[in-house]
């Protein structure tokens, strides 16, 4: 279904296309500092895209329904909010674009997702704009395969030379082109400059040739002529395949002694030039000054947008699919209570020993049958990751009805798409590789935690214990780095019922991404009860101690590790208490009396198969750390953890030596 029809060109664009140049101009120089060689080579395709086809309302920016606009060369960012304010979004009024990259402002020096209506993704790291519209755009894919009468928008992508150089351009391109995702329409701002000068100086690469290997079609345009882009956008409004518009553009377009050079990049004008400018594009008003014409231009923008909407609305409102719609976009986890209650009561009574990656699994069935939103995946790793279940069918080129997708050797370009997904709304997406491998997703990672979207992470072979690979495979350092990441929730689970309630977390997640970080190892299960989620608390003492000598704290598989060496303590008259600590972030937020509880005042022991870097938010000074000094070896993971001294033995040896000192 196509409910999306071109106009024709109602207005003056060249007029249009002038006023993101001046505002453009203006706000930079009045910050001094800013990027203004990119909005105006690229505010022609912008002026002719908005007044001719894109389908938004700012009366209502999060319509499900609405086109999608990414500007993922977000150092551009006084386009988008030029657009924003002369279209009229109620947040962007003209004191926002003068305070351009001020404190506190909307305006941010790149685009910030809830900073201000309409800013569908965070943009800056060049090449995260474009890979997470692969997501956007397959979102949109699978909800109109599911909603056919409900669904039926375009995501739109301004691109520059830098994000198709970065690395997750190509996994995201591939990606694309191989689901075969229409509806998909990058504008690459051809202007074959970068901060260090020319392009020529660094690539080779025939752009064009890629993006056709990868399975896009391809259009070329001019693109300063109006004519040109409106008829090429047209054409891949109504591809099968994603689009590429190469738009072969002047940067800094209309600075007549700057533009089509390195120095209209990234700095401002000067009033000089800002002046020669507006006499050189017959821009006769004054700086913040647009004439009553265009606004009246932009805001028709808006007017057809409502009555875009307003039409969906009616639709919404007589389709039998309302509810089912409607349920998929607000994600309730509360499906999942019952089910998952009775699943725990199952694992505490039957105690299964499995590895965690086999638990999420099991607690896998139970949350992709609860909730027809969950949208799995893997990084060519299913088999070990465990992520597929029964109840999902895999996504393939142009079938999109399916739950699963093979994202492929692609870490980043998943872990962005991801990203994209839960931002359009209706799912809930995860995906999984090694622990080892987040790296390759990192950027990604820290943008949901940025943007404080829900993005489900799950990482397994989360140590040594993954054994013979080694230590190109084996995390030491992961575990750290990922917890230094503000507003990112890692969950190390120690057996079954942590793993459940971890999946209870991450699916009731709202504002901000969790990690799920498993063993390949397998592990008893510790709980005896679960009746409360204890994961939620980040901490909790799992075995108490009368009178308490020392508290073992360890996380994941080594809380197995510090039960033990707590039964050998026990042989000699030294009660431990053992405290799991599956979160860090969590266990932070809870009350200090709570924590203090919890760690209580006696010696404490941290033991993890990894390194100490972030210890200290539960251990002193005086405390001991029982884990990784460097990097793993290849062997078996019993004969690594005695190799690397992570025994129950070598636990409680640290624990009498602290006792008698």
């Amino acid at each position: 279904m196509n409910t999306q029809a071109p106009i024709a060109a109602r207005a003056d664009e060249r007029l249009m296309a002038n006023a993101i140049r001046a505002l453009t101009m203006d706000a930079v120089q009045a910050a001094n500092s800013g990027h203004p060689g990119m909005p105006m080579g690229m505010a022609d395709v912008a002026a002719v895209l908005f007044n001719r086809f894109i389908r938004i309302d700012p009366a209502d920016p999060s319509w499900p329904d609405r086109d999608r606009f990414v500007l993922s060369a977000g150092h551009g960012s006084m386009l988008l909010y030029a657009l924003h304010h002369l279209i009229g979004y109620s947040d962007m009024g003209m004191d926002q674009i003068r305070a351009f990259r001020q404190i506190g402002a909307r305006t941010a020096g790149h685009p910030e997702y809830g900073h201000a209506q309409g800013i569908e993704v965070t943009t800056g790291p060049l090449g995260q704009g474009i890979a997470t519209s692969v997501g956007m755009a397959l979102a949109e894919r699978m909800a109109a395969a599911r909603f056919p009468d409900l669904v039926d928008h375009y995501t739109y992508v301004m691109a520059g030379d830098g994000c198709l150089m970065e690395g997750v351009s190509q996994e995201a391109i591939d990606l694309a082109g191989h689901l075969k995702l229409s509806r998909l329409i990058v504008f690459w701002d051809d202007n074959r400059i970068t901060i260090d000068g020319s392009t020529a100086i660094s690539t080779s690469t025939d752009q064009k040739a890629r993006f056709r290997a990868s399975g896009w079609k391809v259009l070329t345009v001019e693109g300063h002529t109006h004519a040109e882009i409106a008829d090429a956008i047209e054409e891949a409004r109504g591809s099968d395949q994603p689009v590429l518009i190469a738009c072969r553009t002047v940067i800094g377009y209309g600075a007549p002694n700057k533009q089509g050079s390195h120095d209209v990049h990234g700095a401002p004008l000067g009033m000089e030039e800002i002046g020669a400018a507006r006499a050189h594009l017959g821009w006769s008003w004054g700086a913040f000054d647009i004439p009553a014409e265009v606004y009246a231009s932009f805001r028709a923008i808006a007017e057809r947008g409502a009555s875009a909407r307003q039409d969906w609305q009616a639709r919404l409102a007589a389709s039998s699919d309302r509810g089912a719609f409607l349920t998929d976009l607000a994600t309730d986890p509360a499906p999942l209570a019952a089910p998952m209650a009775a699943f725990k009561e199952q694992l505490v009574a039957e105690r299964p020993k499995v590895a965690t990656r086999k638990a999420s699994e099991m607690a896998l069935g139970v949350v992709n049958e609860a909730l027809p939103f969950t949208i799995g995946g893997s990084a060519d790793l299913t088999g070990s990751n465990l992520t597929k279940t029964k109840q999902l069918v895999p996504v393939t080129p142009g079938e999109f009805g399916g739950r699963y997708i093979h994202y492929g050797i692609r870490e980043h370009g998943m872990a962005a798409a991801m990203n994209g997904i839960q931002l359009h709304g209706g799912f809930r997406p995860y995906g999984g590789t090694f622990l080892a491998f987040a790296d390759y997703a990192r950027p990604a990672i820290r943008l949901a935690a940025l943007m404080g979207v829900p993005t489900t992470f799950v990482m397994t072979h989360d140590s040594i214990g993954l054994g013979e690979d080694g230590p190109t495979h084996q995390p030491v350092e992961h575990l750290a780095s990922l917890r230094a990441i503000p507003n990112l929730t890692v969950l190390r689970p120690a057996d079954a019922v942590e793993t459940a309630e971890s999946w209870e977390i991450a699916m009731a997640a709202r504002t901000g991404p969790v990690m799920l970080v498993l063993s390949r190892q397998n592990l008893p299960t510790v709980r005896t009860d679960a009746t409360m989620n204890m994961t939620a608390r980040g901490g909790y003492v799992l075995r108490w101690a009368e009178r308490r000598h020392v508290t073992l704290i360890a996380t994941g598989s080594e809380v197995e590790i510090a039960l033990a060496a707590a039964d050998a303590l026990a042989a000699e008259e030294i009660e431990a208490a053992v405290v799991s600590l599956p979160s860090f972030e969590l266990f932070a937020a809870q009350p200090e009396t709570y924590r203090r509880e919890v760690l209580g005042d006696a010696p404490r022991i941290g033991i993890e198969a990894a390194i100490r870097m972030g210890w200290d938010a539960v251990l002193r000074p005086t405390d001991r750390f029982v884990g990784m000094t460097g990097f793993g070896a290849s062997g078996p993971a019993p004969e690594l953890y005695r190799h690397f001294g992570i025994t129950a033995s070598a636990v409680a040896i640290a624990a009498k030596e602290m006792r008698t000192a």
